[in-house]
């Protein structure tokens, strides 16, 4: 069109169209355009509308593994909490039970220990008793 146009401005002389037929061929210039931009914009649409499809897959990924990421957060804390509670608890009842089994031997210690003391001081009164016996 333009071409054609700079055609006719060749040559200080210009030809002029009748007005009906300027105007009918620019409406189908006009219809041709906007054709086309249809087309660019339909295309962009489609080309838009799948981008979109694609990052919102995106998207509902990133929030399914975010979602997974969590889950498995919270179940290892929780998991992590009870392994604790329990290794709390048998750590006190290993500490408790040896705690127990040294008192005992502390008792049984005691026990020895009185005994020995029973059996030395019969002894001391035996041999002062002997000491007596020979003295005489």
């Amino acid at each position: 069109m333009s071409a054609q146009k700079g055609s006719m401005d060749s040559g200080n002389t210009r030809k002029r169209m009748k007005p009906e037929v300027q105007e009918k061929t620019r409406d189908e210039a006009e219809s041709q355009i906007v054709l086309v931009q249809e087309e660019g914009f339909e295309t962009n649409q489609i080309g838009s509308e799948e981008m979109e499809l694609n990052v919102s897959l995106v998207l509902e990924k990133i929030e399914n593994f975010t979602q997974r990421v969590s889950e498995l957060l919270e179940s290892g804390k929780t998991m992590l909490k009870e392994l604790c509670n329990e290794f709390e608890e048998k750590l006190i009842m290993i500490h408790k039970e040896q705690v127990e089994k040294w008192q005992e031997e502390i008792k049984e210690l005691r026990a020895l220990d009185a005994s020995n003391e029973e059996a030395n001081a019969l002894l001391q009164n035996a041999r002062y008793v002997l000491q007596l016996t020979r003295n005489d």
